[in-house]
């Protein structure tokens, strides 16, 4: 595993001092550790998370070869890591509990407030590995591994599906859908009820920085949103080229509007 990303949202807190006003992210290696709280002069934290009820060393993240551990350093509240992508799993992680193992390709971990609300932030353990099905047998040694690891379970394999669909579809004219494309594309899905527009651009992001590893430094304005359109060329390029994403997987999206109308007509 190359590493994991932390992704704080909207007003949560703040990276490496970073203004709290705006979503931010931070990168570690395998080795790497990150600590998390309040903080304060005295007790510096690499990930600031603004909220009375949190400690000002309330736990840390350390990055391992092939996973990353949790540790609770509060002496009273539990901490949950939950998996937004699956069927309610989770892990609670108890008061002083030290490197507890996650094991969810994506993490949310939850802290608790004295308000309504709690305070999260998201984890992206992005090289989890998959064996090459036909070679599962054998030593290790003699293994061979998938060279883009994509879970066809996952959101973010859902909206590549999205973004491949008119291509797959032989749509050649139209242009790669846009980010409200997708928001739009995709809403009829179960899963998809209260995807956002954010919530796409960070998985496309995801996608091109982690998984096609194809990305770019990072732009403002006019540029920024020319970088993103190239990006998700570039995205779509490579996996239909290398067969990724293939017609059977449309089978994954919800009926388009135009196919749903038509078929009520059909059986009508």
């Amino acid at each position: 595993m190359s590493g994991v990303v932390i992704h704080v949202p909207h007003g949560r807190g703040e990276v490496a001092g970073e203004p709290s006003g705006d979503a931010v992210t931070l990168r570690l290696g395998p080795g790497e550790v990150a600590r998390f709280g309040r903080g304060s002069a005295t007790t510096p934290v690499e990930l600031r998370l603004d909220d009375e009820a949190i400690s000002r060393l309330a736990g840390e993240i350390r990055v391992t070869d092939d996973h990353w551990q949790l540790s609770n350093l509060s002496t009273t509240q539990s901490y949950l890591v939950e998996n937004p992508e699956g069927a309610g799993e989770y892990l609670r992680v108890p008061p002083r509990r030290a490197g507890a193992p996650i094991p969810f390709e994506f993490s949310r971990v939850v802290l608790p407030t004295r308000r309504n609300t709690t305070v999260s932030f998201q984890v992206f353990a992005p090289d989890h590995v998959y064996l090459d099905p036909d070679g599962v047998g054998g030593p290790w040694g003699s293994r061979t591994v998938t060279a883009y690891s994509l879970d066809e379970t996952a959101l973010y394999f859902l909206i590549l599906v999205a973004l491949c669909e008119p291509r797959l579809r032989d749509e050649s004219p139209v242009a790669v859908p846009t980010t409200p494309q997708i928001v739009e594309r995709l809403r009829g899905h179960p899963a998809c009820a209260r995807l956002t527009a954010r919530a796409v651009s960070s998985h496309i992001d995801y996608l091109a920085d982690e998984k096609m590893r194809i990305g770019a430094p990072a732009e403002s304005g006019p540029r920024r949103e020319a970088r993103r359109n190239g990006k998700r060329e570039a995205i779509v390029g490579l996996v239909l080229r290398f067969g990724l994403v293939r017609e059977e997987h449309l089978a994954l999206l919800p009926p388009r509007t135009g196919d749903a109308a038509q078929e009520r007509g059909t059986a009508g």
